[in-house]
C-alpha cells in the first residue's frame, strides 16, 4: 500500500497468545518483501516486546504498522497500538525480574521512540530504526 506517508503495511491481531508469533512473522515477511532483511531481527524483537506489553495490559485488538516515510528515506517507522489509553511506563528491572525490560530494549535499540494517544481511543507506541544504505 502506498499512501501520503510513504509505503505502509498494517495488521490487526486479536489479544491472544498467538498474536506475538503472528506479528513477528508478518513483520519479517514484509521487511523481506521490501528488501530490508537486515532490519528483520531487531524489528521483530522490538515488535514482540511491544505486542507482549499490549497482551499483558490491554484487552482488545493490537495494531502493528510499518511505514517507510517518503520524506525520510533512511527511516523505518514501527507502531504498535492497543485500546488501553495509559502510556507504558519505562522502568528499571532488577536482575531477578523476569519482565520489565521491553521499553528499555526499545529505547536503546531505536533511533527515537515515544507514545501518543490513539486516533479514537487507546495509544500507539512507536519507534524508528535507521535503514542501512
Amino acid at each position: 500500500m502506498i499512501d501520503s506517508e510513504g509505503v505502509c503495511a498494517e495488521w490487526t491481531f486479536p489479544a491472544e497468545a498467538g498474536a506475538v508469533r503472528a506479528a513477528r512473522a508478518a513483520v519479517r515477511g514484509r521487511l523481506r518483501d521490501w528488501g530490508l532483511d537486515s532490519l528483520a531481527d531487531i524489528t521483530a524483537l522490538l515488535v514482540s516486546e511491544l505486542v507482549t506489553n499490549s497482551l499483558r495490559h490491554a484487552t482488545g485488538p493490537i495494531g502493528v504498522r510499518l511505514v517507510r516515510p517518503a520524506d525520510l528515506g533512511d527511516v523505518l517507522l514501527v507502531e504498535v497500538s492497543d485500546p488501553l489509553p495509559d502510556p507504558p511506563l519505562e522502568r528499571v528491572a532488577a536482575l531477578e525480574d523476569e519482565s520489565g525490560r521491553g521499553l528499555q530494549l526499545v529505547a536503546h535499540s531505536s533511533r527515537r521512540w515515544g507514545t501518543r494517544p490513539g486516533r479514537n481511543t487507546g495509544k500507539t507506541v512507536w519507534f524508528e530504526l535507521v535503514v542501512p544504505r
